[in-house]
């Protein structure tokens, strides 16, 4: 039995880069108000790649339980230099589900993942394909340049997740690296062998290891719409990450506990000494239920923790599917082209 799996045969050179092409995944969430614009930047960025490269391009809109009319308009959007897919979730899985819909439904070799908001710049990705094709990397992803225009709060919580996160990790994740990122073809392949429901994208990613380089860039503003990553959601979606990813939390459950029980060994060789140089009685009330009150707080906070590793075990042992589609529709470029021009004839 091969517990391994042998992608070698997937290495891309410039020759086979344009017979693979690249799929371009993106999840979407209400996000109707820009989807056209982005769309059209879409369209022109495959028209450059195909000229630059004789690259073939897909894009792949997955949506994932819009409430707007992101799943019609995405419907309506013309295959205009590229294949469009739109793979319709049955409700709000999640954006690690729809990143995972997306790829499993990319046709091309390449993938290249990135948000229906607009932030993340079409004009970057010939760049990152750049190192894909002519430098040989098979991990290309982006970072934010800085966070000078984000609270200190945030930065000091961004720093102290990846932190924790790498903390005594074998594979570390790249501090502020985002799931703008373009996968190589063996590196896609390896990304859809991870069998694992929980899954953290920029973790497994990083892991599958293969040639990496990270870029820089500066997220662009958004035109439309507000963020749906609020605080609260920012900091279920740290947690999720840490305890699909990471051991960490529990190895620091463990070194408080040790830290906890030293100091408690400590206060008693301190009553023990004063005992014996003074013959004075220590009051032990008030000690005892600073004590009581600390260690147990810390062992709720323990109990947590392994709860939160036990829910993970007990959602892969259900093995429930990941995500379910309710439609998917396929538009080929070619095939549009050659209808229009049927059109204008039959106009004529």
């Amino acid at each position: 039995m091969t517990l391994g799996s042998d992608v070698s045969g997937l290495t891309t050179t410039a020759a086979n880069a344009a017979v693979r092409g690249l799929s371009i995944v993106v999840p979407v969430y209400n996000e109707a108000a820009g989807l056209v614009a982005l769309h059209q930047r879409l369209v022109e960025l495959a028209k450059t790649l195909r000229n630059r490269y004789g690259l073939a391009c897909e894009v792949v809109y997955v949506d994932d339980g819009s409430q707007d009319s992101t799943l019609s308009i995405a419907r309506s959007l013309p295959a205009e230099a590229l294949d469009v897919q739109v793979v319709s979730l049955s409700r709000n899985f999640g954006k690690e589900a729809a990143l995972m819909a997306g790829l499993d439904h990319a046709h091309r070799g390449a993938v290249l993942f990135m948000d229906g908001d607009g932030q993340h710049p079409p004009d970057l990705v010939e760049r990152l394909v750049a190192h894909w094709i002519d430098d040989g990397y098979d991990v290309v992803y982006t970072a934010k340049a800085n966070r000078d225009n984000e609270s200190a709060t945030r930065r000091l919580a961004v720093r102290g997740f990846y932190s924790l996160i790498n903390w005594g990790a074998r594979q570390k994740i790249p501090a502020d690296a985002g799931d703008f990122r373009l996968l190589s073809p063996r590196a896609a392949a390896a990304l859809r062998q991870l069998p694992e429901r929980n899954r953290f994208f920029k973790g497994l990613a990083s892991w599958i290891g293969f040639k990496q380089i990270r870029v820089d860039y500066e997220p662009a503003a958004r035109a439309h719409g507000v963020t749906t990553f609020n605080a609260g959601r920012l900091i279920g979606l740290s947690i999720e990450g840490l305890t699909s990813f990471s051991v960490a939390p529990l190895r620091f459950a463990s070194l408080l506990g040790a830290l906890l029980a030293g100091a408690a060994f400590l206060f008693g060789l301190s009553i023990l000494w004063e005992v014996w140089t003074t013959g004075k009685q220590v009051p032990g009330y008030p000690s005892l239920m600073i004590g009581v009150m600390t260690i147990g707080g810390v062992q709720l906070i323990m109990i947590g923790i392994v709860g939160e590793y036990i829910g993970k075990i007990l959602s892969e042992l259900k093995a429930r599917p990941i995500y379910f589609v309710a439609e998917h529709s396929e538009k080929r470029a070619g095939e549009e082209t050659a209808a229009t021009a049927t059109e204008r004839t039959a106009a004529e």
